[in-house]
């Protein structure tokens, strides 16, 4: 999950903004090191009883209401759909244009390549998967294999020129307007709100681990890790990039295209365009499909869910999305940080200190007659808790006073969620089993 292009870029963003590459790394280190501790802590739940997130946020927010964060996490999984959908459609636009002249005069060409790479992702999900997933071990290495040629383009040019490896890893101009605090911050939430969402729906894949031993050394291995080791390709190849061509560049696809080299667009394209195919069809257009599906499951089918994703998908409008870093990392990242950060702490704080990990399983899958329903099946009290959490740094969207809750975001609703949601369910009570009632529960 971590070679991928939105992990490149998060490390060359920070760097074009300003930052020091060492500065941009401790950065992708610290903020993938905080959100690691969230995504353990809710992987519990999937190892031990089974269970996958949309059930899992039914015993916070009730039977119904577990739709809300659902539906959260499902509009940020179109959001990633549209922005790789978009890279995907880049990179087939710029090998068209070093293979075909002629295509870079035409003033639809892009718009042509996003078509097509469109209805390819939203084509194939419709028809389904499972073919797709058998390319998926043949795919993944080769976008390593493409960052592992950049890297050595990089060297290249490094060597040839006579520079040396700090003069690459320093070469980018700070702007003038560059704003080191601010941006610090806003880079460090940026990698916070990078894996939010697997705070949430980490459950997911946990619950296939052996024990809590497996789930635990695996992520912990796996993810700081490789995610460090793209991202120093990212600011490397963005130094480099302002040492040959005289200008920093952060987006891969504008590499191949300053390059001029055929080949490499063709390998490029076709490299960037499967791994992203493979990536975001299941892990990006599915869980949104799903969610829109589970909303009225009688009415919206699979099939249907997939045409609703693929038009929200274009209204969106990706270009805009990846269009500078600054909008990036503070409109993109940012914004769904904050709407993630007191989900998680709200799942976090109910599992381990109100139900203190006790879970009737069985009335997870029942109607009315659980312990789980709340009231119509809403826990009011989760609903507001959340909303509040958002409420400040959804003001500094707009409001100038409120604009550091906003730079904060993650981490202001993550903490604001586990003040507001024990503060609103002082009263609520019959929702924790006794030792002999979770064992008939597990029994059962």
């Amino acid at each position: 999950m971590n070679v991928c292009i939105p992990s490149y870029q998060m490390s060359s963003s920070a760097v074009s903004m300003g930052l020091s590459c060492w500065m941009s790394l401790l950065l992708v280190a610290l903020g993938n090191c905080i959100v690691l501790v969230p995504i353990l802590l809710n992987a519990h739940v999937g190892t031990k009883y089974g269970i996958p997130f949309p059930v899992y946020a039914r015993i916070s927010f009730g039977m119904r209401g577990a739709q809300i964060p659902s539906l959260v996490r499902s509009v940020i999984g179109i959001g990633w759909t549209v922005i790789l959908i978009w890279q995907g459609a880049d990179s087939l636009q710029v090998a068209m244009c070093l293979i075909v002249p002629g295509w870079s005069s035409f003033a639809g060409g892009q718009w042509v390549m996003f078509g097509l790479f469109w209805a390819l992702n939203i084509g194939i999900t419709y028809a389904g998967s499972n073919v797709l997933k058998k390319f998926e071990s043949f795919a993944t290495p080769l976008l390593g294999i493409t960052c592992l040629a950049l890297l050595g383009w990089g060297i290249s040019v490094v060597v040839s020129g006579g520079y040396t490896l700090g003069q690459a890893l320093n070469a980018v101009t700070v702007p003038e307007d560059f704003d080191a605090g601010e941006t610090i911050v806003a880079c460090l939430v940026a990698n916070i709100a990078f894996y939010s969402t697997w705070a949430l729906n980490i459950p997911d894949l946990s619950r296939y681990c052996k024990d809590q031993k497996s789930q635990v050394k695996g992520q912990i291995l796996g993810m700081p890790g490789s995610m460090v080791l793209i991202a120093f390709i990212g600011v490397f190849i963005t130094g480099v990039t302002a040492l040959r061509f005289g200008e920093t560049i952060w987006d891969p696809n504008m590499i191949v295209e300053a390059i001029g080299s055929p080949g490499a667009a063709i390998f490029a394209a076709f490299a960037i365009s499967l791994a992203t195919l493979t990536t975001n069809v299941t892990t990006n257009i599915l869980p949104p499909v799903n969610g829109i599906c589970n909303l009225w499951p009688q009415k919206l089918t699979y099939k249907r869910s997939v045409i609703i994703v693929g038009i929200i998908t274009i209204i969106m409008q990706p270009w805009k999305l990846v269009s500078d870093p600054s909008g990036y990392i503070y409109d993109w990242l940012g914004t769904y940080g904050a709407l993630t950060g007191p989900i998680a702490s709200i799942l976090i704080y109910d599992y381990y200190v109100v139900k203190k990990k006790r879970l009737a399983l069985d009335e997870l899958y029942k109607d009315r007659e659980t312990r789980y329903w709340y009231r119509n099946g809403f826990n009011v009290r989760a609903i507001a808790a959340w909303g509040l959490a958002i409420l400040l740094p959804g003001l500094g969207k707009f409001i100038p006073v409120f604009s550091v809750f906003s730079l904060y975001g993650w981490i202001v609703s993550f903490i604001l969620g586990f003040v507001f949601y024990p503060l609103l369910m002082r009263g609520e009570k019959g929702s924790l089993l006794s030792q002999e009632e979770l064992d008939e529960s597990i029994e059962a």
